[in-house]
C-alpha cells in the first residue's frame, strides 16, 4: 500500500473503495452463516433523496455492515418505487409547464414520457446511495413497477378476488379533484380551518314552526336526503318521524333518530347528506336513505344541483347562503373552527363522494397481523409505535386499492362488452370466460401504489415463484422506515406476507427519526427544503455525513437539522487519521507484518487501562448495535478513540515510544492492536476512512478487505482491572492539576513542582510510573511525596487514599485570586440553582424530550462538580 498522505482527502478514497468493493462482490450475500436480510424501503421517483433518506440509508448500512463483519450471510437489497400518484402529479405539473396536459398526449405518450422520468431519477437516487456508502446488493435491483413485480400485484389480485376479499362496488371514498383520483383514508391529512356555522331553519311539512340545522357546508344542503337527531334528545323526542321542505329544493325529507348524532353540536339536529360525507353515508345505509350528488369529480356542483350547476362549490355556498337570508331560512352564522382533510400530495381539500371502487376486505387479514405483533414475532424499536400499530389495525376500514390514474399496475380485470362479465385474470384474456366474446376492455384504473409495496419483502426474491433467493433469505430481518407510513407500508407488508407466504415478512420494525431542518419543518421534496446528500458529502465527506447523522439517530427524537453539525465530525475523521498516521509511523515495521504479541506482564498502567476500556466499548457498540441504538454506538466508540485512546493513550504511551526502553515493544503491540479493533468497530459507522486506514497497517490481516473482516470481540485476557482503576485516577489527578493550571492561567511555559500526600499506607509499586505519567502528561517540573501539604499551595485532587498540591508559591497573586475564586463561586451557585429548579419542575419533567431532561441533570452534575472543586480551593486560599 502507498504510504497515508499527510492530509485526510475523502474524495479519492471513497470513489477507490466502493468501486474496489462492488468489483470483489463484497455486497453480495456470503452463502455462510445465518441469514440478516434488509429489503430497502424503496425510495419515490419523485425526486432525489435527501438527508433524511440519507439517515435511514446510514442506519441500515450500518446494521448490514455490522452483521456482515459478524460473519452472518448478509443481503440488503435495494429497489425504487414508480410512486403512483406522486409520480404522475410531477410529470403532469411538467406538462403543464410545456403547455399541454396528459389529456392532451393521450395514455401512450404519456406513460412513455413517465418511463423516461422514472429512469432518469432511479438513476440519479442509485448515485446518491452510492455516494452514501450504502453496501446493497445491486445485481437485485429491483423496480415497484418492473415486469417480476407486476406480475406478482396481478397474481395476489387474482388470489384475493378469488377467495371474495376483493370487491368492487360503489361507497363514498375521499376524492382529489386536483389529482383526479380517490385516496385512501390514511392518504388524507386534516387540518384544523377558520370557518362558519350556518343555522338554517328546515320548516316542518305542516306547521307552522321549523327545524333550525347547523352546517359547516351549506353547499351540500341540496343533497341532503334527512334531518337526524339523538333519539335520547328530549328536545326532539315528538320530531321523530315527521316530514321537512329542503329549503330553496323544496324537497320532503323525513326525521330521523341516530345514536351518532351529538346532541352538543349545534342544535343537536343534523342535516344528512349521504353523498357528500362519510357518517351520512353510514346513517344512510342504517336508514335506507336516498343518495343525491350534488358535487362532480372537479369539484362543481352536479346537474342535480339545479341553477347552480357548473359552480364552483365555494361559489355555490356563497350563492345559497345569500338566497337562504333573503328567503329567511338563514338564522345566524357563528365563528367555527373544525377539521378538514387535504390531499397528502398536492394539498388540495378533499371531497368526499360516490364512486365505483375496487376494495380489500381488510378484518379478516387484520386478524393475523394483530397477533404476530401482540407475541412478539414482529417487534417494533421503539417499542412505543407497537401501540399506534394495533391502534389502527383492530379499527382497520376496507381498504380502497384503486386510483384514477395511468401510470401504476393496470386493474387485472377485463369487462365482457356482451354479456357484462368481469374477467379477473393474471394473464390478458383472448375470450370472455363466460359467453367466449373476444369484445374485452380493461379496466382503465391503477392499483394503489401501496398495494405493490405491500408485497416488497417477497416479490423481490422471486414469488410468486419459490426461488433459491425465497427459500433462503425470507422472512427478512429488519425494516427501517418513517413512522408516518406505518399505517401505508408496513401494516400492509405484514397482511400480505401473511396471506402469500403465510409467514412475518420481517421481525425488528425500526421507526427511525424525522430529519426536520433548521426551523423545525419536516424534509420533504414537496416544501422544496430537502438537502441533497452528494452536496454535503462533496463538502465534509461521506463518513463525517453518516457518523453525524448516526449519533444524533436517538430512539424517539425528530432531528433538527444543520450541515454545520457535521464539522465536528469531519474534525472526527481528521483526527483519526492524523492518529492512524502517528501510530503506524511507530510500530514497527521490519517484522514483516507479523502479529506483535502483547505480554500482559509487560503492560504499563495505560496499556492495561486501554485494553480493558477497548473490551467495555466493545462489548457496549455491539450490544448497541443488536437493539438498533445508533446514537449511543456512535458516542461510545467516538467517547474512547478521541477521548481515551487519542487524548490519554497515546499521549502515555509518547515517553515509551521514544525512548529505547524495555517495555516499547509491547506498547506498540497494545498500540497495535488497539488501533486496529478500533478501526473495526468504526467501519460500520465511517466505511471509507477505516478500510483506507486498515489496508495501511503494518500488521497481519484476517482477511483482504474490513468489510468483510470479522467484528472483534472481548478478549478477558486483557482485562486489568487493577490497572484500569489505577490510570482512571491519574487521570482525575492529571485533570486536577490542569484545571489549576488554567483557573489561575498558568502559561504552559511555566512548570510548577506538585506534591503529594498519602492518606493511608504510603507508596506503592508504581509510584515511579505514576510520576512518569503526571510529569509528562501535566508539564509537572517535580513531583514529591509529603507528610502535609505546602505552604502557599492548592489542592489539585482528593481521594481516600491521597492528596495532590501544586505548589504555586508567588505564582499568583492570592488575595486576587480570592475574590475572583468567590465571584465565580456565587455565580456557579446560581446556575447550579437554576438548574435544580428546572429539574423538580413537575410540568417541565413531564413535557421536555428526554434528552433536554439528560441536558438539564448534566449540567446541574457539572456545576455541583465545580462548585465543589472550587468551595476546596477557596479553603486553600484562605489558609494563606
Amino acid at each position: 500500500m502507498e504510504p497515508l498522505s499527510k492530509a485526510y482527502d475523502p474524495k479519492g478514497i471513497e470513489n477507490k473503495w466502493y468501486a474496489t468493493w462492488k468489483e470483489n462482490g463484497n455486497f453480495k450475500p456470503s452463502g455462510k452463516g445465518e441469514p440478516f436480510v434488509i429489503v430497502i424501503p424503496p425510495p419515490n421517483i419523485t425526486g432525489k433523496l435527501h438527508m433524511g433518506h440519507a439517515l435511514n440509508m446510514t442506519l441500515q448500512d450500518i446494521t448490514i455492515r455490522f452483521n456482515r463483519m459478524l460473519g452472518k450471510n448478509t443481503l440488503w437489497l435495494p429497489g425504487e418505487d414508480h410512486a403512483g400518484i406522486a409520480t404522475q402529479g410531477v410529470v403532469e405539473k411538467t406538462l403543464r409547464e410545456k403547455g399541454t396536459s396528459r389529456d392532451e398526449v393521450g395514455r401512450e405518450e404519456f406513460l412513455r414520457i413517465t418511463w423516461e422520468w422514472a429512469n432518469e431519477y432511479r438513476e440519479y437516487i442509485k448515485k446518491q446511495i452510492e455516494w452514501i456508502g450504502c453496501s446493497v446488493d445491486w445485481e437485485r435491483d429491483r423496480f415497484t413497477l418492473d415486469e417480476g413485480l407486476n406480475r406478482a400485484v396481478r397474481k395476489a389480485f387474482v388470489q384475493l378476488y378469488d377467495k371474495g376479499l376483493i370487491y368492487k362496488g360503489k361507497y363514498l371514498v375521499n376524492w382529489c379533484s386536483r389529482c383526479g383520483t380517490v385516496l385512501s383514508d390514511e392518504e388524507v391529512e386534516h387540518e384544523d380551518e377558520k370557518s362558519h356555522l350556518w343555522y338554517i331553519r328546515y320548516p316542518i311539512k305542516g306547521e307552522e314552526q321549523g327545524l333550525i340545522v347547523a352546517t359547516t357546508r351549506p353547499e351540500t344542503m341540496l343533497g341532503d336526503t334527512a334531518v337526524a337527531v339523538n333519539p335520547s334528545d328530549e328536545r326532539y323526542k315528538d320530531w321523530i318521524g315527521k316530514t321537512l321542505f329542503l329549503p330553496i329544493v323544496n324537497r320532503e325529507i323525513p326525521i330521523i333518530a341516530d345514536h351518532f348524532v351529538d346532541p352538543k353540536f349545534g342544535t343537536g339536529a343534523v342535516k344528512v347528506t349521504p353523498a357528500h360525507d362519510p357518517n351520512d353515508y353510514q346513517m344512510a345505509i342504517r336508514h335506507n336513505l336516498p343518495f343525491v350528488e350534488v358535487i362532480d369529480e372537479r369539484s362543481k356542483m352536479s346537474p342535480e344541483a339545479g341553477i347552480y350547476s357548473g359552480l364552483s362549490a365555494l361559489e355555490a355556498r356563497k350563492k345559497i347562503v345569500e338566497r337562504l337570508e333573503s328567503e329567511g331560512f338563514l338564522v345566524k352564522i357563528e365563528d367555527y373552527n373544525h377539521s378538514v382533510g387535504h390531499c397528502y400530495r398536492c394539498s388540495a381539500s378533499i371531497e368526499p363522494r360516490l364512486s365505483d371502487q375496487w376494495f380489500i376486505k381488510m378484518k379478516p387479514l387484520a386478524e393475523r397481523a394483530v397477533e404476530v405483533v401482540e407475541n412478539g414475532r414482529v417487534k417494533f424499536y421503539p417499542d412505543r409505535w407497537k401501540k399506534v400499530y394495533l391502534n389502527w389495525m383492530n379499527e382497520v376500514h376496507d381498504w380502497c386499492i384503486s386510483r384514477q390514474l395511468w401510470w401504476g399496475h393496470r386493474i387485472p380485470v377485463w369487462y365482457c362488452q356482451d354479456c357484462g362479465h368481469l374477467n379477473v385474470t393474471e394473464e390478458e384474456p383472448k375470450q370472455c370466460q363466460k359467453c367466449g366474446s373476444s369484445h374485452l376492455i380493461q379496466d382503465s384504473d391503477v392499483l394503489d401504489t401501496w398495494f405493490s409495496s405491500g408485497l416488497w419483502p417477497f416479490s423481490t426474491l422471486g414469488w410468486p415463484d419459490r426461488t433459491a433467493d425465497l427459500e433462503t433469505f425470507y422472512p427478512t430481518s429488519l425494516l427501517s422506515t418513517a413512522f408516518d407510513i406505518i399505517f401505508f407500508w408496513v401494516a400492509r407488508m405484514i397482511v400480505m406476507g401473511l396471506e402469500f407466504m403465510d409467514e412475518i415478512p420481517f421481525k425488528d420494525v425500526y421507526i427511525h427519526q424525522l430529519v426536520r431542518d433548521k426551523k423545525g419543518r419536516k424534509m420533504s421534496k414537496s416544501l422544496g427544503n430537502g438537502i441533497d446528500p452528494i452536496e454535503v458529502i462533496q463538502t465534509y465527506g461521506a463518513d463525517a455525513t453518516r457518523f453525524s447523522l448516526a449519533i444524533m439517530a436517538s430512539q424517539g427524537s425528530d432531528i433538527r437539522y444543520d450541515v454545520k453539525n457535521i464539522e465536528t465530525y469531519q474534525h472526527f475523521a481528521n483526527k483519526l487519521w492524523n492518529a492512524s498516521r502517528f501510530a503506524m509511523m511507530n510500530l514497527d515495521t521490519d517484522n514483516g507484518g507479523a502479529p506483535l504479541s502483547i505480554d500482559p506482564d509487560q503492560c504499563t498502567l495505560a496499556d492495561g487501562w486501554i485494553l480493558s476500556t477497548l473490551n467495555e466499548t466493545i462489548s457496549k457498540v455491539t450490544d448497541y448495535l443488536r437493539h438498533y441504538d445508533y446514537n449511543f454506538a456512535a458516542k461510545a466508540i467516538y467517547e474512547f478513540f478521541w477521548n481515551q485512546f487519542c487524548d490519554w493513550y497515546l499521549e502515555s504511551a509518547k515517553p515509551i515510544l521514544y525512548g529505547e526502553g524495555g517495555q516499547k515493544q509491547n506498547t506498540r503491540a497494545v498500540l497495535s492492536y488497539v488501533l486496529e479493533r478500533s478501526i473495526r468497530v468504526l467501519h460500520p459507522f465511517m466505511p471509507f476512512i477505516t478500510e483506507e486506514l486498515w489496508q495501511n497497517l503494518p500488521i497481519q490481516k484476517e482477511a483482504d478487505s474490513l468489510i468483510v473482516a470479522p467484528w472483534p470481540e472481548e478478549r478477558p485476557e486483557y482485562t486489568f482491572s487493577e490497572k484500569r482503576n489505577r490510570y482512571e485516577a491519574l487521570i482525575e489527578e492529571i485533570r486536577g492539576i490542569r484545571n489549576l493550571r488554567a483557573q489561575f492561567q498558568v502559561p504552559p511555559s511555566q512548570k510548577f513542582s506538585v506534591a503529594i500526600r498519602f492518606l493511608g499506607q504510603p507508596g506503592t509499586g508504581l509510584l515511579e510510573e505514576e510520576t512518569t505519567y503526571i510529569r509528562f502528561l501535566a508539564n509537572v517540573e517535580a513531583v514529591t511525596v509529603v507528610d502535609q501539604k505546602p505552604g502557599k499551595s492548592a489542592t489539585a485532587y482528593v481521594d481516600s487514599a491521597r492528596e495532590i498540591y501544586v505548589i504555586l508559591g508567588e505564582t499568583i497573586d492570592w488575595v486576587e485570586e480570592r475574590k475572583r475564586l468567590e465571584k465565580e463561586i456565587d455565580k456557579t451557585r446560581v446556575d447550579l440553582q437554576h438548574a435544580e429548579t428546572k429539574l423538580s419542575n413537575p410540568k417541565f419533567m413531564a413535557n421536555a424530550e428526554a434528552e433536554v431532561v439528560e441536558e438539564a441533570r448534566m449540567k446541574a452534575e457539572e456545576a455541583r462538580k465545580t462548585l465543589k472543586r472550587l468551595e476546596l480551593l477557596l479553603k486553600d486560599f484562605r489558609a494563606v
